[in-house]
């Protein structure tokens, strides 16, 4: 058992428009998941993500597969 915590970070790219997810990756090497969490309300449990499947969301993201609002 791994006593690590989660260190959040929110990307250099988010604006102060409220609509932000923090991420702690370095979890990934001792626990095997990404955790996400909304910005707003950082006490409310956090989403897992096994980390190929964060991979491959941040890389869709990348390519424009999903429209800005």
């Amino acid at each position: 058992m791994t006593t690590e915590t989660p260190r959040w970070h929110k990307s250099s790219y988010s604006e102060n428009g409220g609509q932000c997810i923090e991420v702690a990756a370095n979890l990934v090497a001792s626990r095997g998941v990404v955790p996400v969490r909304d910005s707003k309300d950082p006490n409310r449990p956090a989403l897992a993500f096994e980390p190929g499947a964060w991979s491959s969301f941040v890389a869709a993201v990348r390519r424009g597969e999903f429209p800005a609002t």
